[in-house]
């Protein structure tokens, strides 16, 4: 594998050409025409502009992704995550087109894609369930019938859902109608496909999840765990490993249930098993995710291994040069996401210019973003900036060491989750590791966040702002003169 493609954008863009580029693998980037000056634009060996700023127009057109593919040579497609990184049909057609997609086979998509598909699958495994109904449902009687089964409260999800669309908490049962017909018109919103079904909601649930890596060779194995319940919109905001509630015998217990699930679909690449564990350390298989995490860089850190260099590794037909009993966990990493997000109103988007932007840095300090000092968070994607990630020898010693570099962490331009993490790594609850994914609702007001006044270099950001507008055309013009002197040349596809 001499060139690959990446069929993403951002920092996760950026990430995996720099494997690449340490495997001495040469790299093309796709971008939109809001992208066009990007650090991970200018980074790519090549580079083609597919469309307009929409992902629709851009990071969502497989044909014309796959059309750069065969024109400029490539071997390989990396999909990241997010846009196409899960989409069968896409894997399919990159097959058919001679090009290696850099992940699992489209049968192993469409086998944990779908939830209830996914679930049917691992219960064969006898991997542990979580109550609830056997398939989807459209009918209010039958919800009824099965949510008195169940008993309250209880969730009703999409199918085909992620990142919490089309799924809607019950507590009573006059609630069923209003809000599973809310789910469904998510879920045909957000997925085109409203099936939904219901599960019972664990009391004090934690959100641990496991992240495996397969082979084509019969090799399976597990790289620990990641603790992700610091949520917000079930969504995720701080990750760490390992857990800090997790026996040895239960991330056993976990680990082999993963490396089952993903053997039950004939899992090739890095995946990742999730799970909920309520609060007498039970724990139940919720789905799986065939592509690499936001929050691989934790394991990465633990285990001293390149996910990304693994995936492509596996996609070359090599063995895995481990095996279960080389894999130790070192130490204690932790990541925060980096949003352009108004914690103090309920965590929505913040967009506008990075007036100024330093990052921190020292050991075990490593930031992964996309952007620089002047750029603007574009409203078409999702407003994450960066992830800062942190490895101590202990899980107190990561705490301090992300205290510290969020600390160091200058963003002005645009308002960000970094004080809400703040708070959440000095809280009681978090400290004490007795939190689970209703921290928000359990702990957090906006009143909370200390707000300083605005320092020097903010206030003169601030003043400067105008400044910075009026000189945004010779900007511009600068950077495009910097494009056309670099190596790789920027192609509009029709």
């Amino acid at each position: 594998m001499k060139k690959i493609l990446v069929a993403n954008r951002g920092e996760i863009a950026l990430r995996v050409m720099r494997s690449a580029r340490e495997m001495g693998i040469k790299t093309v980037a796709v971008f939109s025409e809001a992208d066009r000056n990007a650090p991970f634009v200018r980074y790519a060996d090549e580079a083609v502009c597919i469309g307009p700023p929409p992902s629709s127009q851009s990071y969502l057109q497989g044909d014309k992704i796959i059309a750069v593919s065969k024109e400029l040579g490539v071997d390989g497609i990396h999909p990241g995550y997010g846009f196409l990184s899960e989409n069968a049909d896409f894997a399919r057609k990159v097959k058919k087109a001679g090009i290696i997609f850099i992940g699992p086979s489209a049968e192993s998509m469409d086998m944990m894609g779908d939830k209830l598909s996914a679930k049917a699958t691992a219960k064969k495994y006898k991997v542990p369930m979580i109550p609830g109904s056997e398939g989807a449902i459209s009918d209010l009687a039958e919800a009824v019938k099965v949510a008195r089964e169940t008993g309250f409260p209880l969730l009703i999800k999409a199918s085909a859902g992620g990142g919490g669309k089309g799924m809607r908490l019950v507590e009573k049962e006059d609630e069923i109608e209003e809000q599973m017909k809310m789910a469904i018109s998510e879920a045909i919103s957000a997925f085109g496909n409203g099936a939904v079904f219901i599960e019972k909601y664990a009391s004090g649930p934690r959100h641990i999840e496991i992240q495996v890596l397969a082979d084509n060779h019969g090799n399976c194995v597990y790289l620990f765990e990641r603790e992700c319940s610091i949520q917000r919109r079930h969504q995720k905001v701080i990750e760490e490993a390992p857990s800090s509630v997790l026996t040895e015998e239960l991330r056993e217990r976990m680990g082999k249930c993963a490396v089952d699930v993903a053997k039950a679909c004939n899992y090739s690449g890095a995946g990742t098993v999730e799970f909920l564990l309520d609060d007498k350390m039970n724990f139940y298989f919720l789905e799986m995710n065939t592509r690499l995490q936001v929050e691989h860089p934790v394991t990465e850190m633990i285990t001293g291994l390149d996910l990304v260099k693994e995936q492509i590794k596996v996609a070359r037909n090599e063995k895995l040069s481990f095996t279960q009993s080389d894999l130790k966990i070192n130490g204690h990493a932790l990541e925060v996401r980096v949003c352009a997000e108004d914690p103090a109103n309920n965590f929505l988007p913040d967009i506008g210019k990075l007036l100024i932007y330093k990052t921190p840095s020292g050991p075990g300090v490593r930031v992964d973003d996309g952007f620089e000092e002047g750029m603007d968070i574009p409203i078409f994607y999702d407003p994450m900036i960066a992830k800062l990630v942190v490895h101590g020898k202990n899980r107190a010693e990561a705490i301090e060491k992300m205290l510290r570099a969020i600390s160091d962490y200058k963003i002005v331009g645009v308002e960000t989750t970094l004080d809400f993490c703040t708070f959440v790594l000095k809280h009681e609850a978090f400290t004490s590791g007795k939190f689970d994914t209703g921290f928000i609702k359990n702990y957090f007001t906006p009143e909370m966040l200390n707000h300083k006044p605005d320092s020097v270099d903010e206030v003169a950001a601030l003043a400067g702002s105008l400044i910075f507008g009026s000189s945004k055309a010779a900007t511009q013009s600068d950077s495009s003169q910097v494009v056309k002197k670099s190596k790789w040349k920027a192609n509009r596809l029709n």
